[in-house]
């Protein structure tokens, strides 16, 4: 008799269930979420005569560290997504009962009746685990510098507009060290040439006086100002904002640099960044989310459905008609499309392809997913086969006409 386990997971405790082939709760038990859980859990499973080869396991995601510690110890894992388990739990309950006994009880229920119709948790390699969370941090890096560069571009606004006449662009680094010098109008008025000249060569550029000039202009220049008091406040709380972007710039170049030695040392780099358009951060953030396990994408349209970049086709009666996929994986998806974008000034069989679907009637955004679509199913016959890419197999069609044209 086969059994099989379903884990409701909290942040400090577990609820387990383990279920027989005929839908039968053999024992729901609350586990701590700590080691001594993960020993229960173990213990619980061999009690009713399971093991890690032969009882596989269902929780709601695929990142606590108890997955982690199941998939080491041999257990097929199977994240189940929680729209999925939902769907599930009202074929049960449709008055909307729910528990975590009972959410334990429908994962177990779904690997015992549909286990087929989900994939497992895939083999990924820990190097590629190591690259999956560097690139995935060093992107939420990038996004929370953007939000506090708009959050000191917004406060500028409101006492400060000269700074941004000034400086259009905050994500320079001259730009912060200057600000951090003079936050306020009234400090401003008080700069001096040399002192402009000084704080550029921090740095590192080089002198140019019609910079200087254009510099100090901007920021002299009369403006309507905000009460002595509230600029004071306004411009502690503008410097603070700098310090904190200056350090932020400092932790994305680190984690940068981390994520390009990490992925430099793993065997798919050279096939990746075979691909034009993809460089070390873009090919390591595919990477990241397609992992390196061979057998986890059979086929090309199963690694473009999790990309999202393979449409989605509603029929019904004589209605039927063709949208962009939602559920994906987002991070993958952006990836893809400025990968795509990248290939528009880097391949010219790309290209015609992105001018083809501009010409058919396809938006900007629906040519370059529909780019991406093709890219993503000749990058994976790369991985697959373990070989760099090849511009002539990826785009016979333009190939040829090049040839002919130079013939």
């Amino acid at each position: 008799m086969g059994i099989t386990c379903g884990v409701d997971w909290a942040e400090d405790h577990h609820d387990v269930v383990v279920m027989d082939d005929l839908g039968m709760v053999l024992e729901g038990r609350r586990i701590d979420a700590g080691v001594d859980g993960y020993t229960d859990l173990l213990a619980l499973i061999a009690d009713h005569g399971g093991s890690a080869a032969d009882t596989p396991v269902a929780l709601e995601t695929d990142k606590n560290l108890l997955v982690l510690a199941l998939r080491a110890a041999g257990f097929t894992v199977y994240p189940i997504n929680p729209r999925a388990v939902a769907r599930y739990r009202e074929r049960h309950y449709q008055a909307g009962k729910k528990s975590d006994h009972g959410d334990a009880s429908v994962l177990a229920d779904i690997l015992r009746t549909d286990r087929h119709q989900h994939r497992p948790l895939p083999a990924t390699s820990d190097h590629a685990l190591t690259i999956k969370a560097l690139a995935r941090q060093h992107q939420e890096a990038i996004w929370a510098l953007h939000q506090t560069t708009s959050r000191l571009r917004s406060m500028l606004l409101e006492f400060y507009p000269q700074a941004l006449k000034a400086f259009p662009n905050l994500n320079h680094k001259a730009a912060l060290t200057i600000l951090a010098a003079v936050p306020t109008p009234t400090a401003a008025q008080r700069m001096t040439s040399r002192r402009v000249v000084a704080l550029l060569h921090r740095c590192g550029r080089r002198n140019d006086p019609d910079l200087v000039a254009r510099i100090l202009t901007e920021l002299k220049a009369p403006a309507l100002r905000q009460p002595p008091s509230v600029e004071e406040a306004m411009g502690l709380a503008a410097k603070t904002l700098i310090d904190i972007l200056t350090q932020m710039h400092a932790a994305v170049a680190s984690l940068n640099d981390a994520l390009a030695e990490q992925f430099s040392q793993h065997a798919l780099a050279p096939v990746l960044t075979s691909a034009p358009g993809l460089g070390t951060v873009l090919a390591a953030r595919i990477l990241a989310e397609v992992g390196d396990d061979p057998h986890r994408f059979k086929t090309p349209a199963s690694l473009r459905a999790f990309a999202g970049t393979a449409p989605v086709t509603r029929a019904s009666g004589r209605s039927s008609y063709v949208k962009a996929r939602k559920v994906r994986n987002k991070r993958l998806r952006d990836a893809c499309h400025w990968w795509a974008f990248s290939t528009l000034t880097k391949s010219p069989g790309a290209r015609a392809h992105y001018d083809h679907r501009r010409t058919i009637g396809d938006t900007h955004n629906a040519a370059l997913r529909n780019l991406a679509n093709k890219l993503l199913g000749r990058l994976w016959w790369c991985i697959q086969n373990q070989l760099p890419w090849d511009e002539s197999a990826a785009w016979p069609t333009a190939s040829s006409c090049s040839q002919a044209a130079a013939a």
